[in-house]
């Protein structure tokens, strides 16, 4: 993975020289296509300014990374320049260049300044129609162009634990068969059924199954991998969790610029264990 330096604390030795590790927040969100061009980089200014005055994503202990729809790519990547905020899409396509019209190419992604891509979210799936081969081919597209996939995976109807682990972990396994020299992967937990939805699954369920991805991860030597939640994710939920789930992936809860600030006074008070991502 690609991890910081060590980041220093006021009155002692940088985590990295401490025994235990502390792995840094990531609350990361997506517009879709709820804003228009204008909107969002008003959005991305006003989220730029609160990260540039919060002392705990000036540190590192709190990453930040926003998703705008395509069109606005550019102009908010503008926005952000110079703060700790980085910028994903939330698509891309399996080849760099051809004749696939409306295609969107990783290596334009990359060269526009963008660090993450989305792949494989329940959206694309349902209302696009793709299936496991597709994301499988994007996701090996997203690291072959040096993009961080934010890979979603998640059960489509509420089930146990174990059963929705299990159903994660295949996904995972198939949209990473094909990504050479994987080293760098966000994996969103999003269980379907609770996507859009008045409240997120419930903090024991999602602690269940974030425990059963991060172990499998571990196996495949991804244990530096980031495991965050999303899925009607919002104020009051990631204090909940345990410090097996490294952040949150927001949707509309974020759209609002002050929501997204308490989001990050709220993660200053959790405490992740383990190797940072």
């Amino acid at each position: 993975m690609r991890p910081p330096g060590p980041v220093a604390d006021a009155d002692g030795p940088s985590r990295s020289s401490q025994q235990e590790t502390v792995r840094p927040v990531l609350l990361g969100a997506s517009l879709k296509l709820y804003l228009d061009v204008d909107a969002s980089v008003a959005w991305a200014t006003s989220l730029a300014e609160i990260a540039r005055a919060h002392p705990a994503v000036v540190a590192g202990d709190v990453r930040l990374f926003i998703l705008p729809s395509l069109p606005a790519l550019d102009r908010v990547i503008t926005a952000v320049a110079g703060s700790p905020i980085s910028v994903g899409a939330q698509d891309l396509f399996w080849a760099e260049r051809g004749a696939y019209t409306g295609a969107v190419s990783g290596a334009d992604l990359a060269r526009l300044g963008c660090r993450y891509v989305e792949v494989g979210h329940a959206e694309r799936r349902h209302v696009f129609g793709e299936d496991d081969a597709i994301i499988r081919r994007k996701l090996a597209a997203a690291v072959r162009n040096g993009l961080t996939p934010v890979l979603c995976v998640g059960e489509e109807t509420q089930q146990e634990a174990d059963l929705a682990g299990e159903t994660c972990i295949a996904q995972i396994e198939s949209a990473i068969a094909d990504a050479d020299d994987l080293d760098d992967l966000v994996v969103a937990y999003e269980p379907e059924w609770a996507i859009g939805q008045a409240e997120p699954a419930a903090p024991e369920h999602v602690t269940a199954v974030v425990a059963q991805l991060r172990s499998h991860l571990a196996r495949r030597g991804l244990a530096g991998a980031a495991v965050i939640y999303g899925g009607s994710a919002k104020p009051g939920l990631l204090s909940t969790l345990s410090s097996g789930v490294d952040g949150l992936f927001l949707g509309r809860f974020a759209h609002e610029p002050q929501a997204f600030a308490s989001i990050i006074d709220e993660a200053v008070g959790t405490h992740r264990e383990g190797e940072e991502p």
